[in-house]
């Protein structure tokens, strides 16, 4: 055989070689004008919605305006029309019908909109020292010593007994107060830096300092205590038992900002998973007229296992399918089985300072695209769905076809990596699904980072799958 010269060889490699490379030398000037732009709208969202109740009321009333009615099982629809189904104001479904039968399936995404934050209990306000304290219990998985001295903002609702609801949101704002959880300072912890990583901070010393003025009295215990409940009484009418009937959030008070000399990319609390969530929905938007019938499902709890009737371990999804065939005549699980979805959630980007967790070739860089996981888990791919090599293919076709930046990635190296994502639940229901989303660096961390041409990769693979 004749040796090949330099240039066959290289033109070989580029034929025969997965070819990875940077989105910068694949995306146009007028792409580029489009990224930065959806960019801006998304950080605007990152600064307006933090918690699951916040981004519900955003997307319903973006729903709403854009001419989305509220579904209800048996009601007459027609190709173009937009429904959405609101649950329990910490979930939402949108869809718009499809040209073709609704026996050919939907088209489905399904992102998660809870984060890792600190919740109240249930019986959080207490003083001791004169300094006035909420107890909470964290939410999700955290490194627990990331969350002291950090400020932090409160969101939520209170329940009161008789009935009426009281939305919560403080922090935000630049005139409002934050509040703040204590460390030790370095010349006084040799104890606390004996411990574990994971005791460094202990789940009981995540205690939120919101006070320390008392009420004027010449004696009394517990006047702080007594001087908060009377502001707070004030403010919204409740006494310390509405806390009972209460959910409030303490998240990073920190904006989403632009991060680098040349704003490449994006810092800001709770990108997994809203930076796969809000590409998501306005994909949905942006495609008014799909081919098969465009679903996409924003929903709670993926950061606690999923459980209870807000995530998708419940029903709500299988019924939702279901009613909406049943408007056609159809069997719902005929559709369900028919069906092929996107689960968009975050994957672990390569961080170069920490390169031993994730294995190079197998693994999703900043600014390669969007991350397409056909299986996660660990030990064995404990708890993954592992998407099926021809659902594989389908997804490689559509985002090749549509011009979309992608990669593939695991989420860690074998026996140390792992994570669950919403994927083995609804492939659970007799779905092609499998796993897409955006690269992350510090997941799960107050602040957290992410590429801008990944943000907007993931928005370009919804869209061209919801016109699939």
């Amino acid at each position: 055989m004749p040796r090949k010269t330099k240039d066959e060889i290289q033109t070989m490699k580029e034929q025969l070689f997965s070819q990875k490379q940077h989105a910068a030398h694949r995306i146009g000037k007028t792409e580029q004008k489009d990224c930065v732009q959806f960019c801006r709208d998304y950080m605007d969202f990152m600064n307006t919605a933090k918690t699951e109740r916040e981004i519900n009321a955003f997307v319903i009333a973006e729903l709403k305006q854009q001419g989305y009615q509220e579904f209800r099982p048996g009601m007459e629809l027609r190709p173009g029309d937009k429904i959405y189904l609101d649950n329990r104001g910490k979930a939402v479904i949108m869809a718009t019908i499809g040209t073709a039968d609704i026996r050919e399936g939907v088209r489905l995404c399904a992102a998660h909109i809870d984060s890792p934050r600190l919740d109240l209990k249930q019986h959080p306000l207490y003083e001791n020292q004169e300094i006035g304290y909420f107890k909470t219990h964290y939410y999700g998985g955290i490194k627990k010593y990331q969350w002291p001295t950090v400020p932090l903002s409160l969101h939520g609702v209170i329940v009161k007994k008789d009935g009426e609801k009281i939305t919560v949101r403080i922090g935000e704002d630049d005139s409002d107060p934050v509040f703040y959880i204590t460390d030790l300072l370095p010349h006084l912890a040799d104890e606390q830096m004996r411990r574990t990583a994971p005791q460094i901070i202990k789940g009981e010393e995540l205690n939120i300092v919101i006070g320390s003025m008392p009420y004027p009295a010449d004696k009394g215990s517990e006047l702080v205590k007594l001087a908060l409940l009377k502001l707070l009484n004030e403010k919204y009418g409740i006494t310390e038992d509405d806390f009972m009937s209460a959910e409030l959030e303490a998240v990073p008070a920190y904006k989403a900002r632009e991060v680098g000399f040349d704003r490449s990319m994006i810092g800001a609390y709770g990108h997994d998973d809203k930076v796969c969530s809000y590409p998501a929905f306005r994909a949905s938007l942006d495609v008014p007229a799909p081919v098969h019938t465009s679903v996409v499902i924003l929903t709670d709890k993926e950061e606690t296992g999923s459980d209870g009737n807000t995530g998708l371990k419940s029903a709500y999804l299988k019924y939702f399918l279901c009613d909406l065939a049943e408007c056609f005549g159809a069997n719902g699980r005929a559709v369900m089985r028919a069906s092929k979805c996107l689960s968009a959630d975050v994957n672990a980007g390569f961080d170069p300072t920490f390169p031993e967790v994730l294995e190079k070739n197998n693994c999703a860089y900043l600014n390669h695209g969007v991350c397409v996981t056909k299986f996660t888990g660990a030990r064995g791919k404990s708890g993954t769905s592992d998407a099926s090599a021809e659902f594989m293919g389908e997804v490689r076709k559509i985002l090749d076809d549509g011009g979309v930046i992608w990669q593939t990635g695991e989420l860690g190296r074998v026996d140390l990596g792992g994570g669950g994502t919403v994927a083995a639940y609804i492939a659970n229901l007799d779905i092609d699904t499998i796993d897409i989303g955006v690269p992350v660096l510090s997941m799960h961390a107050p602040y957290e980072l992410v590429a801008k041409t990944d943000v907007w990769a993931a928005y370009r693979a919804f869209k061209v799958f919801l016109e699939s």
